[in-house]
């Protein structure tokens, strides 16, 4: 424990120090966890510094995101490659300890973070992702011979995150599912950032958490051996109840002045970091540790490296007694897909009558699901009515017809948790995941699309139906006019609206082959007409590239429709009366920006200036496209009850309304 102890102590001398080098960031938790994080990376938790993404690692994820010197200081102190200098330029540009925990990604790879947190609670429900995925790799991978898939998900959390409503969708999913290898450290330290906690929260968490169905501890965080042997209760009790482990802290702990109180929470500290180091024995130098906890933890090294090369061991041996099961892991954990070629080639005609994309997309999916064995599916209490249900692919989870095999996830009525735990599936690195609700409920798990997209998430998907005023009856409160352009203007997401069944096809092939990024599919409750005047691996491949002519003029060119969606087909019935007028479907605005300036000036040549563009929507992102001279029919107010025909006439959306706004021009 003396050990433990040191490293706790100098692990607190690494965050004070940065945080005021830096003269930015959180002390708080840094300095109240601390023997949380020595007895996790110095002893209880399984993992290899060499090789940070080995499969079978123990996962930590720092929910509680604005503490982020903790896991810094701690990835250091345990051997990861995240030199001294990096814990110094904590929070400068362009350096491995940005601000909150980040995912590797093109602006950042720090080795050891395993997701990125910030928004409070999202990492608690990160981690039931985790936890899910794992019993999920396990049902596939383990054989009675071998198990290679046997690890736990560890989450760090504060108040804020429990008062965050994600969490608790997160932990009711977490128990009903019985994920026993999730275990949650809640660091109680009775402070938020405005107020003591008392001033905002007073029920009982242990009672709450009972409730769910989570196994609960209560234990004093600055107690080494309490802390040590509750984890180690936690990971040996296989009971089908994930574990809650309410560890009682004193915030900015070993800081006088600050310390319990909410002035800890942030920089209030730094005028007192030098005080304070040597009230815990620590000297003057600046990012100091020890001879003595440099050789600790290469004992820790080698007790795990043991562990690893025990685990490589079996691994060869599950390999040879399983070829195709190896090559199916190695695909999944490589992400490893046909091309967007191959697929389109591979998928069938579709042959469409008129029928609403979201049909069209339950055709699709089981194609993708055939491609891609990796690709799973959920939804938010809506399979029946987004169609996104993978076929023969079992549901997951555990009692009823559930199994931990299952491809279908059944989130309940949670869309801010499914959109958390589908980023846990993407980080925890194994699957593919889509999950589906309405379009206009895509606000509730907002935050996690624009986490999945700032962390170039391209193992999620989100399938949102009934995508426009064309719902109809349900009204105004289900009928999304602004939603779609509010998803347009997120950086590194591809929102996919498509026009018809082939234009679909598209769409979820390119949302299972992007690397760089997660992508939105829109699609139509009512039926649409096919663009049948094109051949469909034409309107396949323009789709892929975000737009195309999905109808060229028969005359001198004069006039430039654009559209896209359930508005195509009237831009298509509009230019019948046009010789002049070329028909544009851009089903991904996002994808024809990526494409050369030669062919997006083929697509909307700049000598036509006579552009008008038509979407059941809200018309200003439009404009970049039709230009200060052009026009656009869109709908910029909320819609109405009656059935969607009329909505739709009564909102313009008809070829005869368009016309009309052409020739009045």
């Amino acid at each position: 424990m003396a050990a433990l102890a040191t490293a706790a102590n100098e692990a607190r001398g690494l965050a004070m120090d940065s945080i005021a080098a830096a003269h930015s960031g959180h002390m708080g938790l840094p300095l109240g966890c601390a023997e949380v994080g020595a007895v996790l990376y110095g002893s209880e938790m399984v993992y290899n510094p060499a090789d940070p993404k080995w499969i079978n690692r123990d996962r930590f994820i720092l929910s509680a995101g604005h503490g982020s010197m903790f896991i810094y200081s701690w990835l250091n102190l345990a051997g990861f490659d995240l030199p001294m200098e990096e814990i110094k330029r904590f929070r400068q540009y362009h350096s491995m300890t940005p601000g909150h925990p980040e995912f590797p990604n093109s602006e950042h790879n720090t080795p050891g973070v395993e997701c990125t947190t910030g928004p409070l609670g999202q990492g608690v429900a990160n981690a039931v992702g985790f936890a899910a995925s794992e019993k999920m790799a396990a049902a596939l991978f383990n054989t009675p011979s071998h198990k290679i898939i046997d690890h736990h998900t560890f989450v760090l959390a504060g108040d804020g995150c429990f008062q965050e409503g994600v969490s608790a969708e997160a932990a009711c999913i977490a128990a009903h599912e019985k994920l026993d290898n999730l275990i949650v450290l809640y660091d109680s330290n009775e402070v938020t950032l405005d107020k003591m906690a008392e001033y905002t929260q007073s029920e009982d968490i242990i009672k709450r958490y009972q409730a769910y169905g989570w196994e609960t501890f209560e234990i004093d965080g600055h107690d080494l051996a309490t802390v040590e042997a509750t984890i180690k209760a936690a990971k040996e009790n296989h009971n089908g109840k994930p574990k809650f482990i309410k560890v009682n802290t004193i915030i900015g702990k070993s800081m006088e002045e600050t310390e319990g109180t909410n002035a800890a929470h942030g920089e209030a500290g730094i005028p007192y970091v030098d005080k304070a180091k040597k009230s815990i024995g620590l000297p003057e130098e600046k990012w100091y540790v020890s001879k003595d906890t440099r050789e600790f933890f290469k004992g820790v090294q080698a007790k795990n490296k043991k562990t690893y090369d025990e685990w490589q061991e079996t691994f060869k041996a599950w390999q040879a007694a399983n070829p195709e099961l190896a090559k199916k892991l190695d695909d999944a954990v490589n992400d490893k897909v046909p091309s967007a070629a191959e697929m389109l080639k591979s998928i069938p005609a579709m042959n469409a009558k008129a029928e609403a994309t979201r049909v069209s997309g339950n055709k699709i999916i089981q194609e993708i699901a055939k491609l891609v064995p990796h690709y799973i599916s959920g939804s938010a209490d809506l399979h029946g009515s987004c169609r996104n249900y993978i076929n023969d692919g079992g549901n997951f989870g555990s009692g009823f017809d559930k199994s931990y095999a299952g491809r279908n996830l059944y989130f309940g009525i949670r869309e801010h948790a499914m959109g958390s735990m589908m980023n846990g599936f993407a980080y925890h690195g194994f699957f593919k995941i889509s999950g589906s609700t309405f379009a206009v409920f895509v606000d509730y798990l907002r935050p996690t699309i624009r986490v999945a997209s700032l962390a170039e998430l391209n193992r999620v998907s989100y399938i949102l139906t009934h995508d426009s005023i064309g719902v109809g009856e349900d009204g105004p409160t289900h009928q999304p006019v602004e939603t779609v352009s509010g998803l347009r203007v997120m950086p590194n997401l591809d929102v996919y609206r498509p026009a018809d069944a082939e234009e679909t096809v598209a769409a979820y092939v390119s949302s299972v082959t992007r690397k760089e990024g997660p992508t939105a599919l829109i699609l139509s409750r009512q039926n649409l007409v096919q663009i049948d005047g094109i051949d469909y691996m034409d309107r396949r491949e323009g789709a892929l590239k975000g737009g195309y002519i999905a109808k060229k003029e028969t005359a001198p060119l004069d006039t430039i429709i654009l559209a896209a969606g359930s508005e195509v087909q009237h831009a298509i019935k509009a230019a019948e009366s046009l010789p002049g007028a070329r028909v544009v479907s851009m089903p991904c605005f996002e994808a024809f920006e990526r494409q050369s300036a030669a062919y997006k000036e083929e697509i909307i040549p700049s000598s036509c200036r006579k552009r008008i563009a038509m979407e059941a929507g809200v018309s200003a992102l439009w404009y970049k496209y039709v230009g200060l001279d052009g026009k656009v029919v869109g709908v910029d107010r909320f819609g109405m009850s009656a059935p969607g025909d009329k909505v739709m006439e009564v909102m313009g959306m008809t070829a005869d309304n368009l016309l009309k706004e052409i020739n009045s021009w």
